[in-house]
């Protein structure tokens, strides 16, 4: 059996978990620049407010029913996210985190274990930490996403549902939309819909031969799991990434050079601190630079290049080097910028490097600078308290971020204070 524990309305639990005041209250969470609504609590949803709006369009909503409105803390939400990641695995040897509020539980064949009394004991044991959860157990992952679905929808107040009997199963496939299944998105649902099958229920009676024909592979494995059979493996440990992104718009419009470039190091230097996390290397890096579309009044521009790197590196410094090259080709003077990224592709294995005859640089030296730079700030919990200069200080290009909540577990000046 599997175990699907999905964190409720996450980054608003979160937010709530230290303001008892906001029991009760709509609670919604913006994205990056407090631009859209990324988290709602029930509250919020249930005065219509949705995912994906502009916060600027529900101003009269958040002003007449008081909603509370906080910038997305993405620090306080990862160090309760651990929290509740290693309640789990003290509870199961074998876990799959899925997302940063979801996580599979393999179960095994517990077949002596009262599987209820274990997931009640779970969930208690979770919210223990502050974090409500919702619990679905079913022989596959498709089906315990299902569950936990159900249990969401129908039995919100228990927040455990088990499939184990059929007449279970069957109930939940009816209760499933196939646009709402795990892995099916909105083109197969529009061709099964149009082939008739309405329904996860409906899925699960189509014949094989048409499944596989249909569908390949992908959708005979979407058909075994509808069935119990475990399919998609339990993955311990999370596969490296085939290409790194870092992109974020500015708190404000940027029109000065310098003041971007330091935005792209900083971006830089995150991407390449994850390469080196899953060790890898990066071959060709990407750079794009543009305006806000949606200020008309201003003049617009984007441009990308590409640059590709002589040996592939994951040294901070070296690839700072190539991205100042890419913007430097892609600069415009008299313009107001609102983004700058940076795209890492073409990523192999750190120990599969083909180095160049012509190779000039240290790169023992610069693995161990890096190796001392990811050994400092990891120590003192992810801060950048070693950069390059290029990196600066002042950091005009800072997010906006008007209502941030302070990072109530990983800063000391931040502890809560009870007075009693």
């Amino acid at each position: 059996m599997i175990a699907l524990v999905d964190c409720n309305n996450f980054y608003a639990s979160c937010e709530k978990l230290f303001q008892p005041a906001l029991k009760g209250v709509p609670i919604v969470v913006l994205s990056n620049n407090d631009g859209c609504v990324i988290a709602r609590n029930d509250e919020a949803k249930d005065i219509g407010i949705k995912m994906g709006v502009p916060a600027f369009l529900i101003r009269g909503q958040i002003m007449s029913h008081r909603v509370s409105v906080f910038s997305s803390n993405y620090t306080l939400y990862g160090s309760l996210s651990n929290r509740v990641m290693a309640v789990l695995q003290a509870n199961c040897e074998l876990i799959e985190q899925y997302s940063i509020d979801e996580a599979f539980l393999f179960l095994g064949d517990l077949q002596h274990v009262d599987l209820e009394k274990y997931a009640f004991d779970l969930r208690a044991k979770v919210n223990d930490v502050g974090i409500p959860v919702t619990i679905g157990i079913a022989p596959s992952k498709t089906l315990a996403k299902m569950a936990n679905r159900f249990a969401k929808k129908t039995k919100k107040d228990v927040g455990i549902h088990i499939l184990d009997s059929n007449d279970k199963i069957n109930e939940v496939l009816r209760f499933t939309q196939v646009a709402d299944i795990w892995g099916v998105g909105k083109q197969y649902a529009s061709v099964l819909e149009a082939h008739g099958f309405n329904t996860a229920y409906d899925l699960s009676l189509a014949p094989q031969e048409w499944i596989r024909k249909e569908m390949s592979v992908v959708g005979q494995r979407l058909w075994n799991e509808l069935h119990g059979m475990s399919c998609i493996a339990i993955e311990d440990e999370p596969p490296a990434k085939k290409n790194i992104c870092v992109a974020r718009s500015f708190g404000h419009l940027l029109s000065e050079k310098g003041d971007v470039r330091e935005a792209l190091a900083n971006y830089t230097a995150i991407a390449a601190a994850k390469l080196r996390k899953q060790a890898s290397c990066v071959t060709v890096l990407q750079v794009f630079l543009q305006t806000n579309v949606f200020r008309e009044q201003d003049r617009q521009y984007y441009r990308s290049t590409t640059v590709q790197l002589p040996v592939a590196s994951n040294s901070t410094k070296e690839l700072l080097h190539y991205s100042g090259i890419a913007l430097d080709r892609i600069w415009q003077d008299g313009y107001n910028f609102k983004k700058v990224g940076i795209l890492l592709l073409d990523l192999i294995p750190a120990n599969q490097i083909q180095y160049g005859i012509f190779d000039q640089l240290d790169r023992m030296k610069d693995n161990r600078l890096s190796k001392a730079i990811d050994s400092i700030n990891g120590h003192w919990g992810g801060k950048e308290l070693v950069k390059f200069a290029v990196q600066g200080y002042d950091r005009k290009w800072k997010l906006r971020q008007e209502k941030l909540s302070p990072c109530y577990t990983t800063r000391f000046s931040d502890i809560l204070t009870i007075k009693i």
